[in-house]
């Protein structure tokens, strides 16, 4: 084990980080991306620190092989698409970059500062960008150059203990960022890890927090959810949490009010782990969310198989709110739970010049005032609209 140093003001060495070498750190270099190599070698031949970060380097310390791995760097997003022809720059205030090897994408950051708070957008040093990371198993650097593990939270440390702790006070961290509450969710149940009791507590009376949280963020982190092989898990643990009547408010009244559909919903997304969310076909990821509400909204004997499918799909984009998926995927979605009851719908149009039909609308949202999900669809449309113009919260990925 090595020790980082830096230097105090007046000159004195101070104790920054902690560096485990390949035989304490037990990563197997094997696991890591060839590309992900190739992309921290380049920018660090060019002079810049550079090294995978986050969940990869969790995931790899773990034993398990990471399917992202994001990249972070002293270097200027400019500059790395300079570096980089096969590279686009996204993002409005906070830059990253894209790096592109064929199918695979690398999301290329750059250090960011303290200098404006915990939600600024300025660049800075690895000593700053560390303590914006939410928890300590996320904010491990790794340099697969030297194949050393630079520690700056105590990060190694909780993963060995099997812990999940924030790096954030617990006075600001759901405050600056309510999704962080999500994502800790989304750790337990990928890692077994234990929540400390004064998170959990914490976590439970700022559930609310993720009220105004707009749509188009709630439907990122679901569809990132139901497509990890932890979702069952994962919405297990935001039902018990109280956080999923803020992403799924329909699902979540339904499964307090129905242990019967409680049983189910989670059934069909423990089968959808068992199938691996990413080998699945167009629309099976979501049908999971939408197929036992189904099995009790739809009419399974009643005629005219096209007019039952536009209620069934009417009725599925409200049970679903505030969650906003494509169009094609929802539609693929219910045509999947048709199938299985021995009906294939043919193609037909829903909609015209991208907007439903008035009248057919109309009708389907009488239909779906009557539905069990009625209530809860009609407060979280609200809050829909209510947010609909507010500007998207920055993020950062972990």
């Amino acid at each position: 084990m090595l020790i980082r140093y830096g230097a105090e003001k007046n000159g004195k060495p101070v104790k920054k980080a902690v560096v485990y070498t390949q035989n304490e750190h037990r990563i197997n270099f094997a696991d890591v991306d060839g590309d992900a190599v190739h992309i921290t070698e380049r920018l660090r031949s060019e002079g810049f620190e550079t090294y995978i970060v986050g969940g990869a380097v969790r995931d790899l310390m773990l034993g398990k092989k990471p399917k992202d791995f994001d990249i972070v760097s002293e270097a200027s997003p400019t500059r790395i698409k300079r570096i980089f022809r096969n590279s686009r720059v996204i993002g409005r205030r906070f830059r990253l970059v894209h790096v592109y090897f064929g199918p695979k994408i690398f999301e290329v950051s750059t250090f960011r500062s303290l200098k404006d708070g915990l939600t600024s957008n300025t660049y800075g040093t690895i000593e700053e960008d560390v303590l914006r990371r939410d928890f300590s198993l996320n904010a491990l650097f790794y340099d697969p150059g030297k194949q050393v593990v630079v520690d700056y939270v105590g990060g190694v440390k909780d993963i060995r203990d099997r812990l999940i702790r924030p790096i954030i006070p617990l006075s600001s961290i759901f405050k600056d960022d309510p999704v962080r509450m999500i994502r800790a969710m989304k750790y337990a149940a990928a890692t077994g890890f234990k929540l400390p009791l004064a998170l959990r507590l914490k976590i439970k009376k700022q559930a609310f927090l993720l009220e105004p949280v707009s749509p188009s963020r709630l439907t990122e982190e679901i569809l990132k959810i139901i497509h990890s092989p932890y979702a069952a898990q994962i919405i297990e643990k935001l039902e018990s949490f109280g956080l999923y009547q803020y992403i799924q408010p329909n699902a979540s009244r339904l499964m307090r009010e129905n242990e019967d559909f409680h049983a189910r919903y989670l059934k069909s997304l423990e089968e959808l782990n068992r199938e691996g969310g990413d080998a699945a076909k167009p629309g099976e990821t979501l049908a999971a969310l939408v197929r036992d509400y189904l099995e009790d909204f739809v009419d399974w004997n009643a005629e005219g198989i096209t007019e039952n499918y536009r209620n069934a799909f009417m009725g599925a984009r409200q049970f679903v709110l505030p969650m906003n998926p494509p169009r094609m995927e929802l539609d693929h979605a219910v045509r999947l739970v048709f199938a299985e009851h021995g009906q294939n719908v043919k193609r037909i149009r829903l909609f015209e010049r991208g907007k439903p039909r008035m009248q057919e609308s109309e009708s389907l949202a009488a239909d779906f005032s009557d539905s069990p999900a009625a209530g809860a669809g009609e407060g979280a449309a609200k809050r829909r609209r209510r947010h609909r113009h507010k500007p998207r919260s920055n993020t950062t990925k972990q």
